[in-house]
């Protein structure tokens, strides 16, 4: 029987790993070809720019060029990066084609999954796939592009600085059950659905404890779990993939928590008695009700 609930969405560490691949093939050498099909950025040139860094800020990706300007991705649901060999027929699209059969696009255009932006340099070409947003910005207005969202929590200094500032943010959401706040990304940035049933897993949290029934040590404490986690998520997905990364909760449905033996249950936001959207993965919390008991 498929699980729908273990289909893998971008999260932080997706995210840190994506922006790396990206930075590993464009940096240093100048675009001889670019492409953004975007309406509202689809006369822009990039040929000729060099990107200088690629980075990821929670769910955001920031290609940075020598021109000062900055290109702002965010993969949304469907979205993804692709990299291929300058002039080989996956740089030509039919990477796009594999997956167009298998799903929709989400994003602006809605229809087949397409490509969305093409980045190409003497050896290597980023495609950008089902993009849920696009934009080009000069890099100075970038800290403008994110002041929305919480500290990164992928942030060197994040469990020292970011998981106070986070813990002070949730505050915010006094009233919301800690699963629902944990998605907020002005809380911090880079928390989804599966880092969300793992954190309160770990700490074993009942998922829909208010924010308010939390002192400030407990928040910290959760949000630097939560940058234990997805920070181990990085090292491993880095060597081995992220197969390799386990799971303790999230796509663990009918299966024993590992803790205590009891079966794994996967809810909704709203309780845990909702039932959870399997066409909206936000939506969707793991848990063990023995372990994280209210």
């Amino acid at each position: 029987m498929v699980n729908h609930w273990r289909i893998p969405l971008p999260e932080g560490d997706v995210l840190k790993l994506t922006a790396e691949k990206l930075g590993l093939a464009l940096i240093g050498k100048p675009l001889i070809a670019a492409e953004l099909r975007w309406p509202t950025v689809a006369g822009a040139n990039l040929a000729g720019a060099t990107a200088t860094s690629a980075t990821s800020y929670g769910k955001h990706i920031l290609i940075r060029f020598d021109d000062n300007r900055t290109l702002h991705t965010h993969l949304r649901m469907e979205g993804f990066w692709k990299i291929a060999q300058t002039g080989t027929p996956q740089a030509r699209g039919s990477i796009a084609a594999k997956y167009s059969h298998k799903k929709k696009d989400s994003g602006a255009n809605g229809g087949p999954l397409e490509i969305r932006a093409i980045l190409v340099n003497e050896n290597w070409t980023a495609l950008g796939i089902a993009l849920g947003m696009l934009d080009l910005i000069p890099t100075a207005d970038e800290p403008k592009l994110l002041s929305h969202l919480g500290p990164d929590i992928l942030d060197p200094n994040f469990k020292q600085v970011g998981a106070f500032i986070g813990a002070q943010r949730l505050t915010n959401f006094n009233d919301w059950p800690i699963c629902a706040a944990l998605l907020e990304q002005n809380t911090v940035a880079g928390i989804g659905t599966i880092w969300l049933a793992e954190t309160l897993w770990t700490t074993k949290t009942y998922p829909w404890r208010k924010v308010s029934q939390m002192d400030d040590a407990e928040r910290v404490e959760l949000l630097r779990t939560a940058a234990n986690l997805i920070t181990r998520s990085v090292e491993i997905a880095r060597v081995k993939g992220f197969s390799a990364v386990p799971r303790r909760a999230h796509g663990q449905h009918r299966n024993y928590c590992v803790r205590c033996q009891t079966p794994i249950q996967v809810s909704a936001l709203s309780g845990p008695s909702g039932k959870p959207d399997q066409g909206s993965f936000d939506r969707i919390v793991f848990w063990c009700p023995k372990c994280q008991s209210a």
